[in-house]
């Protein structure tokens, strides 16, 4: 419609800064709205469309940004934290960078669990910006720690918003909201320009209403860049088609200590995805996948932090259980190095287990969206989360999507974590179930 001309991106943009404005701060999903710089690049768009030079299908469309990307232009990048309030960098993140230079209007960076959960935290109100509220129930929380962009997605703030994720971090939001979202493989997208939590571990992903415009977007963000040597190749999105047989595979005991809800919802999920795949189910080794997770991103965030922590600033944090982050400071580095060398024995073994399969399937997470007002890690221990701590020490993509409702008419959703870059593989799979059910058609209540 934007390439045609029925729809203005000046007409839109302001279509959702006041979205942003009015609903945004109902949910604490925002941490800044861009107005000025949005408008600026939308009367750019709608001039070059005009013209006839059409850059593409993310021209003229809004998006939202998780606040730990660096913006110029003197837009606060808080990392979700009160010290950080006022801090202002002069140059972009990459990905902002090239989803501008594709046409696409940064309309708000979006609020975000403070230094996204480096400190620790427990609880939804781990933000100066407040807890981020679900659109489902806004009692319910949205998940950490891309909390604003999940929120913002569901509640049509955005058609689309950047999330990052160390553990977690996008899948969790976008299970609790309703949402797609599409974590990439490690190396694939740059992080210039983004807070670093844990340089092994850290990745820039998408959250989106579909399978299909995860695609969409990461084709224009993914690639090389000279300001991040860990990327090592480009992405180029393959629109799937559904003329094979997808093979599936399940880790063994995926649904231990699940909620009966969303154990119910997956079985029903996996019962559509038989009419176009084979489902095996599998046996990872045993070995301690989440201790060694942890222990490389307390080391690690603890080195990016070290100065931060040093000056005593973290007693300034919103969360009390984030003013104490003095005990990772102290790991040995034979503990890292152990956890290192483990994760090399973990990506061998896990890449001969599923090396076979376009995608292996698990709930998105043990249970749908918590009370806002309870600490999630007494309902959702970190130590339960084999597929979480597995995915990202491999740099696995994956990607979640919904599958139904809990019968406190909460969204649940199921992962697909796939090869290393195999990202249109697990596209392919979702948006064939997606093709086959409406639950991503499905929107919160009360959203005009």
């Amino acid at each position: 419609m934007i390439r045609t001309g029925e729809a203005s991106p000046v007409e839109l943009t302001e279509f959702f800064l006041n979205r942003l404005e009015k609903l945004g701060p109902k949910y604490n999903a925002i941490a800044t709205i861009t107005r000025e710089r949005a408008l600026k690049s939308a009367v750019k768009a709608e001039k070059e469309i005009e013209k006839g030079i059409y850059k593409g299908l993310l021209h003229g469309v809004p998006f939202g940004a998780k606040d730990l990307l660096a913006t110029s232009g003197g837009i606060p990048t808080t990392w979700g934290a009160a010290p950080f309030r006022n801090q202002v960098f002069d140059y972009d993140a990459t990905v902002i960078k090239k989803l501008e230079e594709a046409g696409a209007i940064l309309c708000a960076k979006l609020a975000m669990i403070e230094l996204a959960g480096g400190m620790g935290y427990r609880q939804p109100n781990a933000s100066f910006t407040g807890p981020c509220m679900n659109p489902w129930n806004v009692e319910m929380w949205s998940g950490g720690s891309s909390s604003g962009s999940g929120v913002s997605v569901a509640a049509g703030l955005v058609p689309f918003a950047l999330g990052s994720e160390t553990w977690g971090s996008i899948l969790s939001p976008a299970n609790n909201c309703g949402v797609t979202g599409l974590r990439p493989t490690y190396g694939l997208v740059s992080r210039f320009g983004a807070m670093p939590l844990s340089w092994t571990l850290d990745k820039i992903g998408t959250l989106c209403l579909t399978a299909d415009d995860c695609g969409i977007v990461l084709e224009y963000i993914a690639g090389p860049d000279p300001f991040d040597p860990s990327i090592s190749r480009s992405f180029k999105y393959e629109a799937p088609t559904f003329e094979r047989d997808f093979k599936l595979a399940f880790f063994k005991g995926v649904l231990e200590g699940v909620d009966e809800d969303v154990s119910k919802n997956f079985w029903k999920a996996l019962e559509v995805l038989e009419e176009i795949a084979t489902i095996d189910e599998i046996e990872p080794p045993e070995m301690p996948y989440e201790a060694i997770t942890r222990t490389i991103i307390n080391v690690e965030s603890a080195s990016a932090f070290e100065e931060f922590i040093d000056s005593g600033k973290a007693s300034e944090l919103t969360a009390p259980e984030d003013h104490y982050p003095y005990a990772r400071m102290v790991i040995p580095a034979t503990e890292y190095l152990r956890a290192m060398r483990l994760r090399g024995i973990v990506c061998k073994a896990i890449s001969k287990l599923t090396v076979l399969y376009d995608a292996v399937v698990a709930p998105s997470n043990r249970m749908a969206a918590t009370p806002i007002d309870r600490e999630f890690r007494s309902l959702f221990p970190l130590s339960r989360d084999v597929m979480g701590a597995v995915g990202n020490l491999a740099g696995l993509p994956a990607i979640s999507i919904p599958n139904g409702f809990t019968r406190k008419n909460l969204p649940t959703g199921i992962q697909f974590m796939g090869n290393p870059y195999g990202e249109n593989s697990i596209i392919a799979v979702a948006k064939a179930y997606q093709s086959f059910t409406d639950w991503h058609k499905h929107h919160p209540p009360n959203l005009f």
